[in-house]
């Protein structure tokens, strides 16, 4: 499944953020933060990381079903193993 990049702008929007706040979650870890607070932020990572994936195969899925409707263009399988790797 190809996705057009220009439809998944707040993707990359949202992974970007991920990206700081990892470093934020190392620098806490560096700088011997409580480990509740690491934990939080690693917590708030993971979320963004998810919907990041969710939002990427719900944008795959519309474009399938938009390109060719006669056809099978969307296997069902497929779709099931991306959004159990997620769950």
């Amino acid at each position: 499944m190809d996705i057009d990049t220009d439809q998944l702008t707040d993707v990359l929007a949202r992974l970007k953020r991920v990206q700081g706040q990892v470093g934020g979650v190392i620098r806490m870890i560096e700088e011997g933060q409580d480990c509740s607070k690491v934990v939080t932020q690693l917590a708030a990572a993971s979320k963004a990381l998810d919907k990041a994936g969710f939002k990427i195969i719900a944008t795959g899925l519309e474009q399938c079903l938009l390109e060719d409707v006669g056809t099978r263009a969307v296997d069902q399988a497929e779709l099931e193993r991306l959004f159990l790797s997620l769950a």
